[in-house]
């Protein structure tokens, strides 16, 4: 069996230095399609140094994601096809505000093998802290098509009852037909979100938009609409990948407002609000 469960959970850790700069904060928050309108003051927070903060997803690429997930399918015991590998959810955890250029040591491990029949999924965490402590804590759960069926433990159940009533806030963001192009500078060079061939094989019509640049995106709206463009005030953010998106689609992001979290819904407008994002919360202060 490609993934053999035991190595991969006692394999040693990933351990590494990550930097970052403002120019690759910069890079991610256009990635994510900040900038628009350029001139936007709200919007000039992710795009203009002298005013620069940082969108707490970037955690997700920071350093160039790494250790992440692809160095995380080379770890012992995990030996797939990459054209069988989907991100099925991202749960990220802030310690304290990320600054706007840093250097941390970043340690990457697979902290779960759960076997769901027709597929496995490896849940892979990265750590990250600096000189001063902790900064955040990445957990991204991968499915690994027709890799399950081994007997192992299937684990938890990630869905949550669907928000009562309507939303609180409905916004549309429209995603550029080279969005993914643009987001994959950031350091995650899947080809499925870039070549139209290795997309077929994956089963996919042309290239699908990378699942994280939908989670900064649908955090970006969050923030500003519901959290005054304050990106400290986030303290985590989690979501389960419910469908795909392809670039040139417009997201609509449904928002309910509870008592320090906001449930999130996010659907592709173009094809009848098919599910994007689903039992995705973020928490703030």
């Amino acid at each position: 069996m490609p993934i053999d469960a035991a190595k991969a959970l006692a394999a040693k850790p990933h351990t590494g230095e990550i930097t970052w700069d403002r120019k690759d904060v910069q890079l991610y928050h256009l990635g994510i399609g900040a900038g628009l309108p350029a001139t936007d003051p709200d919007e000039l927070r992710y795009t203009l140094e002298s005013r620069l903060h940082v969108l707490p997803s970037f955690a997700t690429v920071a350093g160039a994601g790494s250790p992440g997930v692809i160095s995380g399918l080379s770890m012992p015991g995990v030996e797939v096809d990459l054209a069988k590998v989907l991100h099925g959810g991202q749960s990220l955890t802030l310690h304290r505000p990320i600054p706007v250029a840093g250097t941390a040591t970043a340690t990457g491990r697979i902290a779960a093998v759960y076997d769901k029949g027709k597929a496995a999924v490896l849940v892979m965490r990265t750590e990250v802290a600096d000189s001063d402590g902790p900064l955040w804590t990445n957990d991204a759960q991968i499915f690994v098509r027709g890799e399950g069926g081994w007997g192992g433990d299937r684990g938890p159940s990630t869905r949550m009852d669907p928000p009562e009533g309507d939303p609180d806030r409905t916004v549309e963001r429209a995603i550029r037909e080279d969005q993914a192009l643009l987001y994959r500078l950031s350091g995650d060079w899947n080809p499925l979100h870039a070549d139209p061939d290795f997309a077929k094989l994956a089963g996919f019509e042309r290239p699908i938009l990378h699942g994280l640049c939908t989670y900064g995106m649908t955090l970006k709206t969050v923030v500003d609409t519901l959290l005054g463009g304050d990106v400290t005030r986030v303290r985590s953010y989690t979501t389960r990948f419910a469908g795909v998106v392809f670039p040139g689609e417009t997201l609509r992001i449904r928002m309910w407002q509870g008592d320090g979290r906001v449930r999130v819904a996010v659907g592709a407008v173009e094809r009848d609000d098919a599910p994007v994002l689903a039992d995705t919360i973020v928490e703030h202060s």
